[in-house]
């Protein structure tokens, strides 16, 4: 009666559902790894934001790499801004998606030490390559606050650091990169410092807001939905052979009964 599992057809169907199975089973897996790191990402940044503030030479130094649990945390700073060799960040949008540029103004601490600090977003002039209009930082000694931010690269950003851009506009944030161009013997402290408080006079620049959460639970209904697919393909494999014993039963009580002809005398 189940002769037929060995015709093509079923074969094939067979071996498709063979084969989606345990495939469906390591997405949903994959899914669960991918809202396991989304989650503890998360968490780092909930715990650096409600982490106090602490002074910026506390975690970071000359040549540092800042780490995901130093990423985000509120640091302080005292010094004054360096605008001579104030520069623009490239292709930036802000919190309505606008391009422009991101001003970093270097930070010299009372040590000398160079701090790079991310004082917000400015609009572009309308031409690419003239230097757009920035108010100026507070003159004089100063303490601020912001978030501690790890170096720009071209591979955890996805930004390519193009070469031969206007005078005083870079494409990346990077502290190395700074160090060099502003030269002779500057101590530039790795990676920056996207400047929280105090406020700008007229909100310009504006400001960086606070780090986004990932969709974690995006990725936990992923998951589960891979496994009900993986659980439906063999209830769907059943159901479709009941359905063949079904119309071949049926086919065979519908077949006309051959009647035997009596022998002649």
């Amino acid at each position: 009666m189940y002769r037929f599992l060995l015709t093509r057809q079923w074969v094939i169907l067979t071996l498709v559902a063979l084969v989606l199975i345990p495939t469906m089973i390591r997405l949903g897996i994959w899914q669960m790894h991918r809202h396991d790191e989304r989650a503890a990402r998360n968490q780092l940044v909930t715990d650096a934001l409600r982490a106090k503030p602490v002074s910026v030479e506390d975690l970071a130094s000359v040549g540092h790499t800042v780490t995901s649990k130093e990423r985000y945390r509120t640091v302080t700073a005292t010094g004054r801004f360096d605008t001579d060799d104030e520069v623009v960040v490239r292709r930036r949008v802000n919190s309505n998606d606008e391009v422009g540029y991101h001003v970093l103004t270097p930070f010299v601490l009372k040590d000398g030490k160079i701090l790079l600090v991310n004082r917000g977003w400015v609009p572009d002039s309308g031409s690419q390559t003239a230097f757009p209009k920035i108010p100026a930082p507070p003159a004089g000694e100063v303490t601020f606050q912001g978030r501690l931010m790890p170096d720009e690269t071209t591979a955890a950003s996805g930004i390519k650091d193009l070469r031969g851009l206007p005078d005083r506009q870079v494409m990346l944030i990077n502290s190395k990169q700074e160090a060099k161009r502003i030269g002779g013997a500057a101590q530039v402290l790795g990676g920056y410092v996207a400047q929280t408080s105090p406020a700008p006079k007229g909100d310009v620049p504006e400001q960086l807001g606070q780090p986004g959460k990932e969709d974690a639970a995006l990725n936990l209904a992923y998951a589960y939905q891979w496994w009900l697919f993986a659980a439906a393909v063999p209830v769907g494999w059943v159901v479709l052979l009941r359905r063949e014993l079904r119309d071949r039963r049926r086919k065979e009580e519908d077949e006309p009964v051959d009647e035997v002809t009596p022998a002649a005398v």
